[in-house]
Order: C-alpha cells, then sequence, then structure tokens
C-alpha cells in the first residue's frame, strides 16, 4: 500500500491518540514522489526542521521568563494565561504554559518526522533520486540531532518520557509503550548525537560541518549543535531533579561531556563574542551582541532563533513608538543579582532576603562600593546592558531622552493594575533590544538557542559540584588543556569586564556565586525557569517576586520595594503536567498513571 502525505499527518499524533489509523489510499502525494525529487525531499528536511520551537515570546506573547522570577508581567492582571500563572490557576487539563503549545503533541510530532525521514531516505524503493552523497548524509546526520533536540526539549519538560527511535506501525499497540528513565533518555540523545557527529566533516556549504558560509544566518545545524545538545542534556541529567540514585548520570560525567563539548567548539574557532560597538549604538560588547544579527564576524552563536525577538513591541517602554505592552518587568530579585563592579555580592548569596515578602533585602557587608540612595551606579555592565531603569538612557545617542520609572515618571510605575502598557516592578527590557528599534524601523536582535557561554558554565557547574572550584578538567579532544570551574566562569565574567572569582571558596561558596553568575549572565534566554526547578529551589525562589517603587524627582529619590505573591512554588510546578486526556488514553491501553506528581 502506498503511504500518502495524509497519513504522515494522522500518524504524527500518535502517541496522542490510540485510534486505528490504518486508512486506504486517497490520490494524495505519496512518499516515491516525495523522495523521488530533490526540492520534494529538501521540503520535507524544512519540515523536520520546523519544530525547532522559536524561543522568546510565546505565551500569550510573553517570554517564559514571565514565569519564574526574572520578571513580573504587566498583564498580571488581565485576564489570560500571566494572570492564571501567578495565581496558580493550573491544571492538567488546563496548564497556563501549554495553551497556546501543547509542547507534548508538537515535539512528538517534530519526532515522527524525523524518524519518517530517517526511515524513507535510506530506503532505495522510497528514495530514487540520486542525491548528492555528501548532502545526503549531512541531512541524515542533521535530522539525527534534531530528534535527539527535540527529545531533550521534552524531557526538559516533562521528566521521563517515551524514547520514540521509529516510525509506529498503523496500527500501533500502545500497550507495550511506557516512560523511559531520565538515564535511557539522556543516553538516548547522546547516543544520536555522537551517531551524528560519526559523520565525516564536510568542507564543503553542504553536509555536516563546523563552519558557517558568508551571509548564512546561526540557523544551520551544524556541528557545534550537536555537542551543545550533549552538554545540556548531561548537565541536566546530573542535576537534583533528574539525577536518579546510582545512575552514570554523575556529575563527574557530566563535566566529561560537557569539557569535550566546549574544548570541541574552541578548537573549531568558537570565542566568546568581543566586537566593541560604536558609542552610539551599544554600551559593550555583551549589549552589542544582543541587538546585532549574527554572521561569520560573530563566533559564539551555535545556533539562534529563526525569527527576531520583538522586545519593542512586546517588552517595550511607553515612550516607544508603535509599543502594545510592557510585557516582563525584570524583577528586583534579578537587578539584585548583579555585582558592583569590584565584582562583590550586592547581597548575602547565601540568604539574600530576611522575610518571606523579598522587602528586607540582606546587604553583604563585604560590598563598600554599594550606595542604597544611589542603587544603579557602579554595577555589572550587564545590568546595563538588560535592563532599562530609573534614569538611564533610551537611545544612546541622544543623551536628552531618559527612561524614567518613577511615579509620574515618562514610563513610570503605575498604580493602574488594568493598564498592561507600564511596568510592575519599577524596570523595563533592554537585552535584545536595538534602542532604535520601534514600528517605523530597526531591528531587535535574535534569541539564542545554544551560545559559546552557556558551555562554559554547563562544565563549570558539573566540574564545581564534582571536584570542587579550582581542579582542572581535561577531555580527551586532541590539545585539551585543564580548566577549572572557576576558570570558565572568570572567561564569562573577563568577556564584560568583571574581575576574576578568587581561588580557595569551598564548593558551597563556589555554588551561590556559579548560580548568580549563570543568573545574570544568560538572563531572559530561558534557562532561568529550568535552572530552579533542575537545582530544586523552586521554593525558595518562586513565592513572590518584588520590584522598586521611586517617588521623587532627579537627582532626589526615595526607594520602596514592593511584592508580588505568587502561586507556583509547589512541587508539583517542577514539571510540566501531561494533558489528562492523553493520561486517560495511556492509562487504558497501558494500565499506568503517566501523570507527573501533584498533577
Amino acid at each position: 500500500m502506498k503511504k500518502s502525505i495524509y497519513i504522515i499527518l494522522c500518524a504524527a499524533l500518535a502517541l496522542s491518540s490510540c485510534a486505528d489509523l490504518d486508512i486506504e489510499p486517497d490520490g494524495r502525494v505519496t512518499y516515491q514522489a516525495i523522495f523521488g525529487k530533490y526540492k520534494l525531499t529538501l521540503n520535507y528536511v524544512n519540515t523536520c526542521r520546523s519544530y525547532l520551537f522559536d524561543p522568546g515570546f510565546n505565551y500569550a506573547n510573553s517570554p517564559l521568563a514571565s514565569f519564574c522570577d526574572e520578571a513580573q508581567d504587566a498583564s498580571d492582571n488581565a485576564n489570560g494565561i500571566v494572570k492564571n500563572w501567578y495565581s496558580g490557576n493550573a491544571s492538567s487539563t488546563s496548564f497556563p504554559l501549554s495553551v497556546d503549545t501543547d509542547f507534548w503533541t508538537y515535539y512528538y510530532r517534530g519526532i515522527y518526522y524525523c524518524n519518517n525521514f530517517l526511515s524513507m531516505i535510506v530506503d532505495p524503493e522510497i528514495c530514487t533520486f540520486e542525491f548528492d552523497e555528501t548532502e545526503k548524509q549531512g541531512w541524515i546526520a542533521e535530522i539525527t540531532v534534531l530528534r535527539a533536540y527535540y527529545h531533550l526539549q521534552l524531557m526538559k519538560r516533562y521528566g521521563a518520557i517515551p524514547i520514540m527511535d521509529k516510525v509506529y506501525e498503523i496500527p500501533h499497540d500502545f500497550s507495550s509503550d511506557r516512560r523511559n528513565s531520565i538515564e535511557e533518555c539522556t543516553d538516548f540523545i547522546l547516543a544520536s548525537c555522537d551517531e551524528a557527529l560519526a559523520t565525516p566533516e564536510s568542507s564543503s556549504s553542504v553536509g555536516f560541518r563546523w563552519d558557517v558560509t558568508a551571509g548564512e544566518m546561526k540557523t544551520v545545524i551544524r556541528r557545534s549543535f550537536a555537542y551543545a545538545v550533549k552538554s545540556q542534556a548531561a548537565l541536566y541529567a546530573a542535576s537534583p531533579l533528574f539525577y536518579e540514585e546510582g545512575g552514570k548520570y554523575t556529575w563527574a560525567y557530566a563535566a566529561e561531556i560537557c569539557k569535550e563539548a566546549l574544548d570541541e567548539c574552541l578548537a573549531h574557532g568558537y570565542s566568546l563574542y568581543a566586537t566593541t560597538p560604536p558609542s552610539y549604538a551599544g554600551l559593550g560588547p555583551y549589549d552589542y551582541y544582543f541587538m546585532t544579527t549574527t554572521g561569520t564576524w560573530d563566533h559564539e552563536t551555535i545556533f539562534e532563533s529563526g525569527a527576531q525577538s520583538k522586545v519593542w513591541q512586546f517588552a517595550g517602554t511607553p515612550i516607544t513608538t508603535g509599543m502594545s505592552k510592557a510585557g516582563p518587568g525584570p524583577s528586583q530579585e534579578l537587578v539584585d543579582a548583579y555585582e558592583t563592579r569590584d565584582g562583590v555580592p550586592v547581597l548575602d548569596l547565601s540568604r539574600p532576603y530576611l522575610d518571606d515578602a523579598h522587602l528586607q533585602p540582606n546587604y553583604n557587608a563585604a560590598n563598600t562600593m554599594y550606595d542604597r540612595n544611589n542603587p544603579y551606579a557602579n554595577r555589572d555592565p550587564r545590568f546595563y546592558a538588560s535592563v532599562y531603569y530609573n534614569g538611564c538612557k533610551r537611545y544612546l545617542a541622544d543623551s536628552d531622552v531618559k527612561v524614567f520609572t518613577c511615579v509620574g515618571g515618562n514610563c513610570g510605575i503605575s498604580n493602574d493594575v488594568s493598564s498592561t502598557r507600564f511596568t510592575r516592578t519599577g524596570y523595563y527590557l533592554r537585552k535584545f533590544n536595538n534602542p532604535a528599534t520601534s514600528s517605523t524601523g530597526g531591528s531587535d536582535g535574535y534569541m539564542p538557542i545554544f551560545r559559546l557561554a552557556e558551555l562554559y558554565l554547563n562544565f563549570a557547574e558539573a566540574a564545581s559540584e564534582a571536584y570542587g572550584p579550582d581542579v582542572a578538567v581535561k577531555s580527551g579532544v586532541e590539545g585539551s588543556s585543564g580548566m577549572t570551574a572557576r576558570e570558565a566562569v572568570n572567561t564569562v565574567r573577563a568577556r564584560v569586564g568583571m574581575p576574576a572569582l578568587p581561588s580557595g571558596m569551598s564548593q558551597n561558596q563556589f555554588r551561590l556565586r556559579y548560580r548568580n553568575e549563570r543568573r545574570v549572565e544568560l538572563a531572559f534566554e530561558e534557562h532561568r525557569y529550568y535552572d530552579v526547578r533542575r537545582w530544586m529551589i523552586l521554593p525558595e525562589t518562586d513565592a513572590c517576586v518584588s520590584g522598586m517603587r521611586i517617588s521623587g524627582t532627579e537627582p532626589s529619590y526615595t526607594y520602596q520595594r514592593i511584592s508580588f505573591p505568587r502561586s507556583t512554588s509547589s512541587d508539583r510546578y517542577m514539571l510540566f503536567p501531561l494533558q489528562q486526556s492523553e493520561v486517560n488514553k495511556m492509562l487504558q491501553a497501558t494500565g499506568v498513571n503517566w501523570q507527573n506528581p501533584g498533577w
């Protein structure tokens, strides 16, 4: 029986339906027709690629940062998923973060297409076109890595998941299905990446390669992508939320995998972005990196979202032409995390707040540079690159235009909780925002999915947890030199001119500094939501967030902290729930309740 496109679309939903999908062909395009022509096959490859979900503003045009302690969204009192999340109005039948996209169905559909491609492209009865062998092998490697990446995205959200490494037969016997363990899932992800990396490296514009050709953006799956997937998967598998007692994904094993990934990327020309912008265009390499388009001059980005972020529109300041809402106002907790420029934390990281509402900061007695009456002076450069704060410049080329978030200011915090155009926290998002951008022209930056700084930090975490901050770790990569966890973090800090972390810290002292470093370096890049969960510190971080209500006029201001309680810090929020309708189907088919704890 010839298989048609219609069957492809139906079978993609196999995991979310027990229905018999064995249908007769109806004259639609067959697999033989697809894999018998170059253009149609390439279109199928692009279908597999299309499930590289663009991170950013996907939750009713809010970022994932709005659903963790990075931000308080201005839509907190408007009916919708933000309000439902903050109030704890969530269930397995209506989970706010799955309203726009059911990630379970979404990524398994992508996995289905990948499996189908990998099956058809090597079937001589189906694939009759004489493809360029280098390009064909490159496609196979790329789709194999994509399948691993989609499994990783599911594991991050749902924990243990069924491994889907082949196309389900129609009809499929669901009674034998099970949720594989985290170790089994991670094994599969890493093995898939290694399988792809065994493909000979290509030096042409096609094939599985390292380089990016002139004019090509960082939206091509290259060998570095496979190493980044390995790094993140190993780190997650070793983390407290996912580690299985007695399992092989120890911190030491994760450190080995993360070091290999970092070393391979460094050996093939990757480096932290260090381009100094013109004074009118950016504050430094860090902010310029996030507001510019990548290209051959960018050696940090491993892979980025294919769509430009729209901070100007969905996280804009009220003085930005065309903005529709203020969106995610950076939290006071995030602002407090930025050290002063001498490299000293502002708060005592072991207990940053003395009260549950975070209205009483526990200031670090060792910090002599922080001024409570001028709190935004002398801070880590990444603060200025990431946050619009009271009195800062809006357009770097025009010092007369400033953002005033004080009460009554042009971007002032408002008592009108029904308005979504003004910040709730006293801050606006600057990261990714090109100040020249508005509805009349310009462009914000792209959200990185993987970048080299993450690989440094992944290694630093695994190495420090395994050996402490000052033990050098090597990998098997030719030319690999030993690196300590502290050296990895200091490399990231050096890019922005922050002082190195000192030697001699205990493992716990370094853990506090490392986690803080990861928080500020990767702010608003869709890491923090998962980090606080895999570290199992959600009850400490997400019971509330706070902001700063500023009164007065320049230069005399008074600062009052304000708090926003939430109902999303219990253990059940560690993982997404499966849709209850799917749980019911699998309970009937397997006799096992697949639902995650608490849902």
